[in-house]
């Protein structure tokens, strides 16, 4: 199936930040065609082509200006260093444009400080990474700073938290655009998680959890991944953990950042939204397979979290469609 966004764009200013670029590249920028996955006309432009200089200490060669941006379906900004000084009045007139013109934008980290300058994020929800919230929120009353999520979407605009948040937010457009099994292909060709539950207040609570309680956990959760379609309650996996049900549940969030019902949950959608795509099974068998019991459940949990329905789900992708059109 192919999706709305063909063409990305990645600016960059006067100074680059290496890995949140290199995320965008790895999503966006590289071609992956012979496994199957999307390819897309990828291009990094910044305001004064040239070499950039990086924070990590060493020089890129941009080649493309701001009129890169006119082409792009999906605009990328990957953080944005120079909040000590005002944007290019250029840069932010051409950030606007696509935006009216119809293109989407995604920010990672640091980068909805030059979305919010450009007025892009005036009434909206936005993420930046938690360092930032509080200097983002005073800076710019207008946004509706979320202080707790790794990404969030509004309209056309998506912003996430740090680095690898925005992992996160290129995984979710991908989804959006081409479906989760080609998401979850992704996401395995560059072994990261195709979703990660829980927001970034457990990277703020607790960095790293402890290593015994995460090697002691990881093959419950194994367990768990591989028998969705088996009941499960927090006792029954307090117990075969070898756990009280309440020493289970605060281990179980300081690995993964959320319940273990809402990380099931979770995770039955994601099947279930595999499957929607790629299978002609009924809602009734899908809804057994990924767990949910009865295909009422389905409808209503796939509703609350995609706002649409499982056939409606389907249709769209099988009609080549996408989400978010």
């Amino acid at each position: 199936m192919g999706g709305a966004i063909r063409n990305v764009a990645a600016v960059v200013g006067e100074q680059a930040a290496a890995f949140e670029l290199g995320v965008v590249c790895q999503v966006f920028g590289l071609d992956r065609l012979a496994d199957g996955l999307p390819v897309y006309d990828f291009a990094v432009c910044t305001p004064s082509p040239g070499a950039v200089r990086t924070t990590s200490g060493f020089s890129l060669q941009v080649d493309h200006g701001l009129d890169r941006l006119a082409a792009a379906d999906l605009v990328t900004v990957p953080a944005w260093p120079q909040l000590d000084r005002a944007a290019p009045p250029e840069l932010l007139e051409a950030l606007c444009t696509a935006v009216a013109r119809g293109s989407q934008v995604l920010s990672v980290c640091t980068g909805a400080f030059l979305l919010a300058e450009a007025g892009l994020l005036d009434g909206r929800q936005a993420a930046t990474h938690w360092q930032f919230t509080d200097l983002l929120a005073e800076r710019y009353p207008a946004v509706q700073v979320d202080r707790e999520v790794l990404y969030v979407e509004d309209g056309p605009i998506l912003t996430s938290a740090g680095a690898a948040a925005g992992i996160d937010a290129c995984l979710h457009v991908v989804r959006r655009e081409h479906g989760a099994a080609t998401a979850n292909a992704l996401a395995r060709r560059m072994v990261v998680p195709a979703h990660r539950s829980g927001g970034q207040a457990q990277f703020i609570e607790m960095p790293v959890p402890e290593v015994r309680t995460a090697y002691e956990l990881s093959g419950l959760i194994d367990w768990m991944q591989a028998h969705l379609d088996h009941p499960m309650t927090v006792e029954d996996l307090a117990a075969r953990a070898a756990m009280s049900t309440r020493t289970f549940a605060r281990r179980f969030k300081s690995v993964t950042g959320t319940t273990a019902h809402r990380w099931l949950l979770d995770q039955r959608l994601q099947l279930a939204e595999e499957l929607l795509e790629t299978t002609d099974l009924p809602v009734d068998a899908v809804a057994t397979r990924a767990g949910f019991g009865s295909a009422d459940t389905l409808r209503h949990h796939f509703a609350a979290r995609r706002g649409v329905g499982p056939a409606t789900h389907r249709r769209t992708f099988r009609s080549g469609g996408h989400q978010g059109e």
